[in-house]
């Protein structure tokens, strides 16, 4: 692990910074929802954005920023700012099509990072009223405005049929590039578990997994600010997290590695969670949803 003291806010430090910023930043987006909103598209139709996404990141950048100002911010809507060798990787909505739709699934999304490893990182959900967290020592949830409380779900032993999974595949984009193919495989997901859920946020899917309300959240062709927070939490909490597919010139096979919120494609498992359909299923279409 690299050595935060010399120069940096300590991964404990660095958390509550972050869970600071997340909670002051949510209280808007908290009154928006539901208010009625313009909302513009990006890439398709199906990529949304909201004046809330770029005020909101604007919000987080200048307060994070301040509070360690060797910093740069590499986020959804602004891309890389700064130069400090403190990164903080921020998703102002994780889940915009949720907030645009009325839909009380997202989130904001705070992880820190020191040379491509995540030592802190924050998932605060402000309609919820609920702030997952995590750093070296642990990972934890706070809900309303009770206390903070250390999170990890007892183990899970369950056979696959039992377990649920939560997701985004496929996408518009993956049916359109494989298809039947897609197709075939949600279904052998859908047959294969109690019930598989189409989420559309993921770093709440995967904070989930750490609180042991899901048992499985996978992804493909994510970016490292839908996911570097909540896998840090998730495997805090207990849990695993693998990376799948290439991008950059590096490639994941499934290892737990430092770097493994930069790939493209992944499996979160709740803590004891073993759900071999799910690595076969995102292995083959990571980088691909």
């Amino acid at each position: 692990m690299p050595d935060h003291t010399s120069s940096h806010p300590s991964p404990a430090q660095l958390r509550r910074i972050a869970v600071t910023t997340a909670q002051e930043a949510g209280g808007s987006l908290a009154s928006a929802f539901r208010s009625g909103m313009e909302v513009s598209t990006k890439s398709s139709t199906h990529d949304l954005v909201t004046h809330y996404d770029t005020a909101t990141e604007e919000r987080l950048v200048t307060a994070l920023t301040a509070a360690v100002p060797d910093s740069r911010i590499t986020g959804e809507e602004g891309g890389t700012q700064g130069q400090g060798t403190l990164e903080w990787i921020i998703d102002p909505i994780d889940g915009t099509s949720n907030f645009a739709h009325g839909f009380a699934m997202f989130s904001i999304s705070i992880a820190a990072a020191v040379e491509d490893e995540v030592v802190a990182g924050v998932v605060h959900d402000p309609v919820n009223r609920l702030t997952f967290s995590a750093d070296d020592a642990g990972a934890y949830l706070r809900t309303g405005e009770g206390e903070e409380q250390p999170l990890g779900p007892q183990p899970v032993t369950a056979p696959e049929e039992r377990l649920n999974l939560v997701t985004s595949f496929p996408s518009a984009e993956m049916l359109e590039v494989r298809g039947q193919e897609a197709l075939e495989q949600f279904g052998e997901l859908v047959t294969t578990y109690s019930s598989v859920r189409r989420v559309i946020s993921g770093a709440l899917e995967l904070c989930h997994a750490a609180a042991g309300w899901a048992d499985v959240a996978a992804g493909g062709n994510t970016s490292p600010w839908d996911v570097a927070a909540g896998q840090l939490i998730l495997r805090r909490a207990g849990g695993r997290y693998l990376p799948f597919g290439s991008r950059g010139g590096r490639s994941w096979d499934g290892t737990e590695v430092k770097d493994a919120h930069l790939a493209p494609g992944y499996v979160g498992l709740g803590p004891g969670v073993e759900a071999p359909t799910a690595v076969r299923a995102f292995a083959k279409f990571a980088g691909q949803d």
